[in-house]
C-alpha cells in the first residue's frame, strides 16, 4: 500500500457532511465532542510540551510547531490548537464540513490552512509535521493500520503522534452504542459502528509496524457526579494513545 491510497469509507463521510452546519452547536449532534474537547485537549497539551520540552502555563506552548489536524471535523479542536500558537493544517474528505470550519475560523479570525484532502494526499505532495493529531476518526476508516503508517509519514523525525479512539470491549457496546446512542440520545443513531472500535493491542501493533516508539495510552471517563469527562487509568471505553518518531 502507498501513502497516496486514501482509507477513506465514503459512508461515513457522507454521514459526518450531512451535519456540517451542526457542528458548532454545543447542544447539537456533536454535543458529546463538544463536552469532551477540554480533556482531550488538556492532555494534548501536555503530552506536547513533555516532549517538545515546552512550559504548559505559557500562553502560546505550541508557538512554532506544524501541526496537522487529520479528520477534523469542522475544526473542534483545530481552533483550540491555533490559539496554543500552533501553525494547523487541518484534513477532512467531507467537503461540507470543511466549509463550515473555514467560516467558523474566519469568524473566530483565526488563519487554519483548512484542506477537503486526506492525510495521505499531504503525505504523497511530500508535507511533514512537528505534530500530528488525530481524535475520533481510527473507528471511521477503512484501513486503520494504513491510516496510522500516513500520519507516522507525515511527521517529521522527533515528532510527536496524538490519538483518540475507541476500544472494542463489551463495555464499550453497553456505553458507546446502546447508552450514548440509543437510551441517552448523545450521539445520532448510527453514528458507530462497534466492530470498528480499535483495542489497545491492536492500535500498539500498528504504531510499531508504522516505525512509531514510546507507545502509551490514557483513558476518558464520564463522570456523572460532576457532570464532566475527565482522565483515568480506565482505558476500557474511550482512550487517547501517544508514540513519536525516531530522531
Amino acid at each position: 500500500m502507498t501513502a497516496a491510497q486514501p482509507s477513506v469509507v465514503a459512508a461515513e463521510v457522507d454521514k459526518f457532511d450531512r451535519i456540517a452546519r451542526d457542528w458548532w452547536d454545543p447542544e447539537g449532534p456533536m454535543k458529546p465532542l463538544h463536552r469532551i474537547n477540554p480533556v482531550r485537549l488538556q492532555w494534548l497539551r501536555d503530552q506536547c510540551c513533555a516532549h517538545f520540552e515546552r512550559d504548559p502555563k505559557t500562553p502560546f506552548p505550541l508557538e512554532g510547531l506544524d501541526v496537522l489536524d487529520a479528520g477534523c471535523g469542522a475544526g473542534l479542536l483545530s481552533e483550540p490548537l491555533a490559539r496554543l500558537g500552533g501553525a494547523v493544517t487541518a484534513l477532512d474528505p467531507a467537503e461540507a464540513t470543511i466549509a463550515a470550519a473555514r467560516r467558523h475560523a474566519e469568524g473566530a479570525g483565526l488563519a487554519i490552512d483548512y484542506r477537503a484532502e486526506t492525510v495521505e494526499a499531504a503525505v504523497a505532495r511530500g508535507e511533514r509535521f512537528d505534530l500530528v493529531v488525530s481524535m475520533e476518526v481510527l473507528e471511521h476508516v477503512a484501513d486503520p493500520a494504513r491510516f496510522v503508517a500516513s500520519c507516522a509519514q507525515a511527521l517529521r523525525p522527533g515528532g510527536l503522534l496524538l490519538l483518540a479512539t475507541l476500544n472494542r470491549t463489551l463495555r464499550s457496546f453497553a456505553l458507546a452504542i446502546v447508552g450514548a446512542e440509543y437510551v441517552l440520545g448523545w450521539l445520532p443513531r448510527g453514528t458507530h459502528d462497534w466492530e470498528r472500535f480499535i483495542r489497545p493491542d491492536e492500535l500498539r501493533l500498528s504504531v510499531r509496524e508504522a516505525g512509531l516508539t514510546g507507545f502509551r495510552t490514557r483513558g476518558m471517563v464520564f463522570d456523572p457526579l460532576r457532570n464532566l469527562w475527565r482522565l483515568s487509568d480506565d482505558i476500557a471505553v474511550n482512550y487517547l494513545a501517544a508514540a513519536e518518531k525516531p530522531r
